[in-house]
């Protein structure tokens, strides 16, 4: 007890306490809890408690009402739902797609979800919220695994290039690993790679990509940088250097690459 504002994990147990003893904090902060980023703050904190249970929301506590209560996963001491329903139980409450692909993107791509486990949680609840995740699943199913390789499929579609291969192993003929290309054309073994900053330029990030760009140039694959940004702002612009791209890489001799699916980098 103090006179002061209370704290965040305060406010945490305050909620968890106002829920009763099967209550579970869900949404952005249980997702948050798990060690996920990519999370708006709204101050508030969404916890799930029993259908039969007659708790109402009071101030920053949310209160869902559920006849799908998940088991408890403890962490940091507090009762969380897993992972795969708290990240559904947050994007479930968003209108813009784009946080959605970005929560999403980031559980597939630390290897904390995988696409079908989403799914599966999503189809085992209410319909309702339910069209943005499912949309943003379809999209990473098909390869994308960021906000920038979702639209990236889309320029490529656009631009009329022979269909692309997202995030599958490249490697060459004696089976030494190369890359894992955003995009690949294994037409004219030709490369795509949508570099983000925050996604692939971390402290040991720049080092990884110089040692990739080198292994592209050594085994001779044309291979085409490209910022996010510059999805948003000159798809056409961008659609116009990979069709250039396309074209080289189709003018000279293929190089004796191939795609492995089932290589592990």
């Amino acid at each position: 007890m103090s006179n002061g504002q209370p704290t965040r994990r305060q406010q945490i147990e305050a909620a968890l306490l106002h829920g009763g003893p099967e209550a579970l904090l869900t949404g952005c902060e249980a997702a948050r809890l798990h060690g996920l980023s990519r999370i708006p703050d709204n101050g508030r904190f969404h916890i799930l408690v029993p259908q039969a249970s007659h708790i109402r929301s009071a101030r920053f506590a949310v209160v869902e009402r559920t006849i799908h209560m998940p088991d408890a996963v403890q962490k940091h001491g507090l009762r969380l739902a897993p992972l795969e329903r708290a990240v559904l139980d947050a994007v479930r409450r968003w209108r813009r797609i784009d946080p959605v692909r970005a929560l999403l993107a980031e559980a597939v791509q630390r290897g904390r979800c995988r696409p079908a486990e989403l799914l599966a949680e999503l189809n085992s609840g209410s319909r309702r919220g339910s069209a943005l995740p499912r949309r943003v699943l379809a999209e990473i199913d098909e390869g994308a695994r960021s906000v920038a390789e979702a639209e990236g499929l889309r320029i490529w579609q656009a631009s009329g290039l022979p269909t692309a291969v997202w995030n599958v192993p490249v490697v060459n003929n004696d089976g030494r690993f190369i890359a894992v290309p955003d995009a690949w054309c294994d037409e004219v073994a030709m490369a795509w790679e949508i570099d983000s900053f925050e996604w692939h330029f971390d402290a040991h990030g720049y080092a990884r990509t110089v040692a990739r760009n080198t292994r592209y140039a050594g085994a001779g694959i044309v291979v085409v940088q490209t910022l996010p940004s510059r999805l948003r702002d000159d798809p056409a612009g961008v659609i116009a250097e990979l069709r250039a791209a396309y074209k080289a890489a189709n003018a000279r001799p293929r190089p004796p690459v191939r795609l492995n699916p089932v290589h592990a980098a």
